[in-house]
């Protein structure tokens, strides 16, 4: 029989979707007031360097080199074990090392990282695209025409 094991990367995979789209302010402030700061080392980092980015024409073609981005990245490894990555796009080296370190507390707490800074930073991002969609719904134009009666 083969034993069932609890699948931990798509949770962990959302997470860092949500700190890598956070603003570097609210992961500050998060990292300010989060009580308790565990001890941790640089593994690696965090350091910049460039990806190649990758684009399919029409969505569906043969791929092809679009161009590169810039990325931040950084690992840490926490006192009790738990090794956290961060990548983010950008030179925002302190970014990187703050997604690295909520990653490895993820890792040992995700209960308390979900409600004290996940579920907050979601709720800023949908607010922000919610604005968005409006600003972007504001500009809309119907486009009409009009018959002539001559036909």
């Amino acid at each position: 029989m083969i034993a069932q094991v609890a699948d931990t990367t798509e949770p962990r995979r959302l997470a860092l979707t949500a700190l890598a789209a956070a603003p570097s302010g609210a992961l500050n402030t998060a990292w300010a007031e989060w009580a308790d700061k565990p001890e941790f080392r640089a593994v690696r980092g965090p350091e910049t360097g460039l990806v190649m980015m990758r684009g399919r024409a029409g969505g569906g073609g043969a791929p092809f080199n679009l161009g590169e981005a810039t990325v931040s990245r950084a690992t840490i490894k926490l006192e009790t074990g738990e090794i956290g990555h961060g990548y983010c796009l950008g030179r925002d080296l302190e970014k990187a090392r703050l997604i690295a370190v909520f990653d490895a507390l993820f890792q040992r707490d995700p209960q308390r990282v979900e409600t004290q800074l996940l579920v907050p930073l979601r709720t800023i991002a949908t607010a922000h695209d919610l604005k968005k969609r409006e600003e972007t719904a504001a500009t809309k134009v119907d486009f009409f025409t009009m018959v002539r009666g001559d036909n």
